[in-house]
């Protein structure tokens, strides 16, 4: 048995699942066999296979290299915007989408907290520097959105803060559009058991404990806080112009494909096949219709 004290944060996250999670979420883990999907509304009962998912992959690599290709002789700008539930896949999207990308015109933000001088700024500013340029692609590991929810959730901004965001999110995102960046927000979310298991293995894995943090281990006591901020947010920011694309992230092989299949249908670069492209599972892409809560 491990020593809870060698465990990060004292061993919260199993405590957390031994005293204070849901009845249904205790069983859904305990019941949930190795390749199967603890998220019963979660349209497949087991990941994708392996093999299949690596062959998918190995395509898509391909069409992200000729993409990618596109956008330096084209001077195309792209922006992707990353979000969702803690553990929905963000990080390990991002790395799929990037592993075969040259450094020199992709590349990741994944801002910290504000500084000093930042808190003074318009909340805008900090990731408007981090804007791409012509020829580059740039993914943000979360972003402004930050105040639409977590901020949100564990009151690190005030009511009016947030609705001033509201107020402006809209119009600065149509600004971008206008501009001429490709710009897409994507929105991954997971199942409460889900979640939780996937927090239960960052905390026994000694490669993975780094990913755990003090938001996490808090978060875990305010799923309908977030959900009620999240629902909110999606509803809200969900436009025309810049609208939300919803991915159901409870396999991540398959939430994988699906984003990469995403980002590359939308575009229309040199080369592209259509036929290994093809089109996002609608079972588990959409708009924020998806939205499970």
């Amino acid at each position: 048995m491990t020593d809870p004290g060698a465990l990060p944060f004292d061993g919260a996250i199993t405590r957390y699942l031994e005293s204070e999670a849901p009845d249904e979420v205790r069983r859904a883990i305990a019941e949930s066999g190795k390749g199967d999907v603890a998220n019963d509304r979660f349209p497949y009962p087991t990941r994708m296979k392996k093999s299949k998912y690596e062959d998918e992959m190995d395509a898509l690599q391909i069409e992200l290299v000729k993409m990618q290709a596109w956008v330096k002789a084209t001077g195309a700008r792209i922006l992707l915007v990353f979000e969702g539930r803690d553990a929905a896949g963000k990080g390990g999207t991002i790395q799929r989408l990037t592993e075969n990308l040259n450094p020199r015109g992709a590349r990741v933000v994944a801002l910290p907290k504000p500084t000093e001088a930042e808190r003074g700024q318009w909340y805008f500013q900090r990731y408007v520097a981090q804007f791409p340029t012509a020829g580059e692609i740039v993914l943000f590991d979360r972003s402004w959105y930050n105040r639409g929810v977590v901020e949100h959730v564990f009151g690190f901004c005030t009511p009016q803060e947030r609705e001033d965001w509201f107020n402006q999110v809209g119009p600065f995102e149509k600004l971008l559009v206008e501009e001429g960046v490709h710009f897409r927000k994507f929105w991954l979310n997971v199942g409460r058991a889900t979640q939780l298991e996937r927090f239960l293995d960052r905390e026994s894995d000694p490669l993975k404990q780094w990913k755990l943090s003090q938001v996490d281990v808090d978060g875990l006591r305010k799923w309908d806080a977030y959900t009620a901020a999240i629902g909110e947010t999606l509803s809200r920011t969900h436009s025309e112009t810049a609208p939300w694309t919803v991915v159901r992230g409870d396999d991540k092989r398959r939430s994988r494909l699906a984003v990469i299949r995403s980002v590359l249908a939308g575009l229309d670069y040199t080369g592209k096949r259509a036929d290994v492209v093809g089109a996002p599972d609608p079972k588990l892409v959409g708009g924020p219709d998806l939205w499970a809560g």
